[in-house]
Formats: structure tokens, sequence, C-alpha cells
């Protein structure tokens, strides 16, 4: 068995992934209105608009997360299959539904997870990708790393900016987004989508060569 346990799907004891799927994708928020459109919540938006990409919307399902299975095809008609999901815990319990959904899919390592995330050391608007590393106290991704005992994921980080002080940290990432910068988190969320759609096609390399350059 590997570190997520006996698939449904797998009877490779390998360690190796055995997953029908490429990727999963994780979009990080707080579920409810209230923090829709928040910067906190830009990681849901992305994977949003990679289920419409695909022509799927995200539902409800049985490990803490809405869920949805797409095909992302290149220019060359490569086409991959991907997991999208967004928690519907709060934010610092989102490495629940990840570990489920690894299971669940037969992913028995971090090889193919994507977590897309607001980032503070980011300007807004800012999209960059990194693996593995630090977790610059983010909550989400402190509770992945928690519950997959590792913290060499791929990141899809997208910039919110800093508030003045520390103090105002979760106020700055939960309220209201005045509307100039809103306008640069919605073309964010489009390239980032783009990103994350380059690293599953690919490879996580190549997409850091054209992300974080420009």
């Amino acid at each position: 068995m590997g570190l997520f346990g006996r698939s449904s799907r797998s009877s490779d004891s390998s360690g190796k992934n055995t997953s029908s799927f490429d990727a999963l994708v994780i979009g990080l928020g707080n579920p409810g209105k209230q923090y829709a459109r928040s910067r906190h919540n830009v990681g849901e938006e992305v994977v949003v608009e990679l289920a419409r990409r695909g022509n799927e919307a995200l539902k409800s399902g049985r490990d803490s997360a809405l869920v949805a299975e797409v095909r992302i095809t290149n220019a060359t008609q490569n086409t991959k299959r991907a997991v999208l999901a967004f928690p519907t815990t709060f934010m610092n319990e989102s490495g629940q539904a990840v570990r489920k959904l690894m299971r669940r899919y037969g992913f028995k390592s971090v090889d193919a997870l994507i977590v897309i995330q607001d980032e503070l050391d980011l300007a807004p608007g800012t999209v960059k990708i990194k693996k593995g590393g630090g977790l610059s106290g983010h909550n989400g991704l402190r509770s992945i790393a928690s519950h997959v005992a590792t913290q060499e994921f791929i990141r899809v980080r997208l910039g919110v900016g800093k508030p003045s002080n520390k103090e105002q940290g979760a106020n700055h990432v939960l309220s209201k987004v005045p509307a100039a910068e809103r306008q640069l988190l919605d073309v964010a969320v489009n390239v980032a989508a783009d990103a994350v759609e380059k690293i599953i096609l690919d490879g996580v390399d190549a997409a850091m060569n054209m992300y974080n350059t420009l």
C-alpha cells in the first residue's frame, strides 16, 4: 500500500500513481457565499474556470469537496484527464478532502497534485508556479502537507499582495476586493487556469519556464 492506502482503481504496490487520471487539481478557498470573490478564494475561481472550459460543473461529492472530471486537450490533440476539486471544509481543514480524493482516484504520491492558492508575497495579479518548498504560513497548504505527509506538491500561486501590517492579514484576504484590483485578479484567474493546463499537458518544468519568467 502506498502513502494514501489501497485505491479501488489500483493493484500496483510500487508506490507509483496508478490513477486513470493525469492530475488532481485543488482550488483553495472557504465555502459560503460570503467568501466568494475574496482574495482567499481565487483558487476556487480557477477550478471553476477549468471546469467551464471542460464543459463541466463542480458538483457535490462524497469527499468533503465539490468535484468535476475534465479532459484537457492542446492544439496537437494531446489529451489529459484531470480531477478538479474545491474542498467544502474551511481553508485550515483542506487536507481532509485532498487525502480522501487522492485515495479515491488512485494517486499514491503527490507527483500529480496541483494546488491553487492565494499568495501574499506576490503582487496582485501575479501568477507563479512552485514545486515543494515552504508553506509561507498558508493554512490551506499547511493542512494539505499535514494530511499527505509531504510539502512536495505543485502550487500555482496567485498574488494578492500584502496588507499594510501583519495584524490585518486575515481581513485582507477575506474582505471585499476593490474594483481595480478585482480586474487584475480576474485576468490572473484565467492566466492561472492556463498555467494549470500547461503543467498537466507539458509538465511542471515547462510550465515554470513559461510562467516564472514573465
